[in-house]
């Protein structure tokens, strides 16, 4: 991983670690949702694949200037997404079964990602937003939900404490069952923002 990368934010893009879910039931009952909450969950539920572009920018406080990364994302349902990043360095990243597969160079790691609970709530959150699963979304977080399915935003705050000091909130906003950006703010000030699109041609 790059230096000063935070392995959340490089994550995050990848979201969505099942072995998460189990973890942290919130103590607090969910608000009601408006009736365009529960369309959008079954529009992101019914697409089982995508195939997009992406940029990273991360801006940390102990860097003078940010991080930029670019690529492709790829998402199967339920929980497979596999992360190319093309610039400035090339690395894959693969997301499957709860497992992080990373190929660097000649070099392949594995990280079971219940032996990294400070990074698997940024990746769950996503592969929660994608699968349209509600029960581990609202499991992780508050749920705030704005606008339309034609352009729709999600606000996500940690309902547990362990969750609430690494990350301050994460908003996720698309246009129908199309995810456009994951905007994540770290409880220490740190900032990542991951844009979505436009999608690759088969």
């Amino acid at each position: 991983m790059r230096r000063g990368a935070r392995p959340a934010g490089a994550l995050a893009a990848l979201a969505f670690a099942v072995a998460f879910a189990a973890a942290g039931t919130a103590d607090e009952a969910t608000s009601p949702q408006p009736v365009e909450y529960e369309q959008l969950l079954k529009l992101l539920a019914a697409r089982r694949h995508g195939h997009v572009t992406f940029t990273e920018v991360q801006r940390l406080a102990i860097l003078d200037r940010p991080l930029e990364s670019s690529g492709e994302l790829l998402y199967d349902a339920p929980d497979r997404l596999e992360k190319r990043t093309l610039n400035p360095r090339a690395e894959t990243l693969v997301l499957e079964h709860g497992v992080l597969t990373a190929h660097r160079g000649h070099r392949t790691y594995l990280m079971p990602l219940r032996d990294y609970p400070q990074v698997a709530p940024f990746i769950e959150s996503i592969r929660a937003t994608l699968a349209g699963d509600r029960e581990a979304l609202e499991r992780l977080f508050r749920v705030g939900f704005e606008g339309s399915l034609a352009h729709w935003s999600l606000l996500l705050v940690p309902t547990d404490a362990r969750l609430a000091g690494a990350v301050r909130e994460i908003r996720i906003e698309g246009e129908r069952d199309a995810i456009r950006s994951v905007d994540i703010r770290h409880g220490d000030g740190d900032r990542s923002l991951l844009s979505l699109g436009p999608e690759v041609s088969p």
